[in-house]
């Protein structure tokens, strides 16, 4: 008998067996109600922008699977024994995962709200004892949610210089490249900028011009709570551009379809 073992933020452990599934979210509501091998389960301090229902958790046979239902995105991680080691997969509406033996991670970027306008993560892991495949059945419908925050305000603008900036900052991200240990200097996201727009880069030569705008960009990604240029400042993040450029791409702040759009401008000259 497969067991999935579920915690979270603020949340008692929940331990599932073969023929339950998991419904959660900011105030999930199935079908059927709460019943015999159904349960419900609010996430406390949910954002508003996190769905009422976010996702359902099934525990089958011989697998266990998430059944994305939110209007906004998470982020599953399999730690353990993941076929050829740790895995990460983007879930969006309509998107179902297979959990993979061990532990499991989900983040829901900013899920959580710890004050006005305020958000941090929310997080919660599925442990598993085994997987095989499983045929997933099709989800319920979903409730509309309101906006992320930075889609509700203080979204990039496109095209903008903030835009490009953040663009170059996460291009080893939106290539494939993230294997690397150190994200774009300010002379290689100048000379990106300048690449794509044709020889002009407002004034980003300037390497303090390029500091203020990747600062503007991680208060948009980040927001006031866990900007790591305000941690930098306390000392306890060496790197805050690579935390930075790894969000902004998480995001999607800007994409790898924004990348492909630029480099083909610069083909198209």
């Amino acid at each position: 008998m497969l067991q999935v073992m579920v915690r979270g933020n603020d949340v008692h452990p929940v331990l599932l067996t073969t023929g339950e599934r998991l419904l959660f979210g900011r105030d999930p509501h199935s079908v059927n109600g709460p019943g015999p091998g159904r349960v419900e389960l609010r996430l406390p301090a949910s954002a508003p922008h996190v769905s009422g229902t976010l996702a359902e958790l099934v525990v089958g046979n011989e697998a266990a699977w998430l059944r994305w239902m939110g209007a906004g995105e998470g982020r599953l991680s399999s730690l353990l024994d993941a076929p050829g080691g740790a895995r990460r997969v983007t879930l969006v509406r309509d998107m179902t995962a297979l959990l993979d033996g061990g532990k499991n991670e989900l983040v829901v970027l900013a899920g959580k709200q710890v004050g006005a306008e305020l958000f941090t993560d929310l997080l919660m892991t599925f442990t598993v004892n085994a997987l095989m495949p499983s045929t997933p059945s099709t989800p319920p419908a979903h409730r509309d949610t309101e906006l992320k925050p930075h889609e509700r305000k203080g979204q990039l603008t496109r095209h903008s210089k903030e835009w490009y900036v953040a663009l170059a900052l996460a291009e080893p991200w939106l290539a494939g490249d993230d294997d690397s240990p150190f994200p774009p200097t300010n002379r290689r996201i100048y000379e990106r900028i300048r690449d794509w727009r044709g020889g002009h880069a407002w004034n980003l030569e300037r390497p303090q011009r390029v500091d203020d705008a990747i600062r503007t960009v991680s208060q948009i990604a980040f927001g006031e709570l866990a900007d790591p240029y305000s941690e930098a400042r306390d000392g306890r993040i060496q790197n805050p551009r690579f935390a930075v450029g790894k969000r902004v791409a998480e995001y999607r702040l800007v994409t790898a379809d924004d990348l492909t759009e630029v480099e083909h401008a610069v083909r198209r000259r």
